[in-house]
């Protein structure tokens, strides 16, 4: 066992020595992310790894609205120059934090307009890529798509929310000066800021909202929906607390 962070080059080639197949979930949301994964990559590469699957976001491009999809594309760059075999699941926003965008108020706030996002939960993405990994040479050079069954507005997420929840919440659209004023309690750092917001402007802009039928293909099974996973959660809940 060895615990390494992703900028630590010399500690990682340690570790990655011996190890052929990587599955390399991409490091916590942090300025120098991407100075981190490509120290990352390029000791994976030294160490001798054959074959890296990365988990990247839907829509990465340079051009990305969402800040951090830029990085993301920037590092499956440095992948597929590094002369290792590659597999990029490029996740959609993950269903798991939903009940998070919810304020205290019962109000989901930001400026996503009527664009839709195809959200997807964590545990069909890990389904995916445990079994991408136990075949890695039949998905090499391969992109997948994880996205969940449907594409939603902030709006009938909210509605959806509600209904699951047995609450009031809605959805109020906010312009980029609502959405900077209304997120300044948390001093968060400019980069985060944009991060934050620009999650919302790319759904906004539709680069959130494609459907994609590649976790159907890899699983043989549809993707959970957000609905399917909120009634999951409320019967994990609701056994808990009978339990205690």
């Amino acid at each position: 066992m060895h615990e390494v962070t992703y900028g630590d080059r010399a500690a990682t080639l340690r570790a990655l020595t011996g190890v052929e197949i990587l599955l390399m979930v991409s490091a916590a949301e942090d300025e120098h992310r991407l100075a981190q994964h490509v120290a990352f990559v390029d000791a994976a590469a030294e160490a001798g790894v054959r074959h890296v699957v990365y988990t990247s976001f839907q829509g990465a491009a340079p051009d990305a609205t969402f800040t951090l999809a830029r990085d993301h594309h920037a590092t499956e760059d440095r992948i597929r120059a590094s002369g290792m075999a590659w597999t990029f699941l490029r996740d959609a926003f993950y269903i798991d934090f939903v009940s998070q965008l919810v304020g205290d108020d019962g109000v989901i706030r930001g400026p996503a307009g009527g664009g839709r996002v195809a959200a997807v939960t964590r545990a069909d993405v890990a389904q995916v890529a445990a079994t991408i990994l136990r075949d890695p040479e039949s998905h090499a050079g391969a992109t997948y798509e994880l996205t969940g069954p449907e594409a939603l507005t902030m709006a009938e997420i909210a509605a959806t929310v509600a209904a699951a929840r047995q609450r009031t919440v809605t959805y109020r659209d906010e312009t980029l000066e609502e959405a900077r004023a209304s997120r300044a309690v948390w001093q968060a750092p400019e980069w985060q800021l944009d991060a934050w917001i620009s999650t919302y402007t790319a759904m906004a802009a539709g680069e959130m909202a494609h459907v994609s039928g590649d976790v159907e293909r890899v699983l043989g099974r549809r993707p959970v929906s957000l609905a399917e996973f909120l009634a999951s959660e409320g019967r994990d809940e609701s056994r808990s607390a009978s339990a205690t």
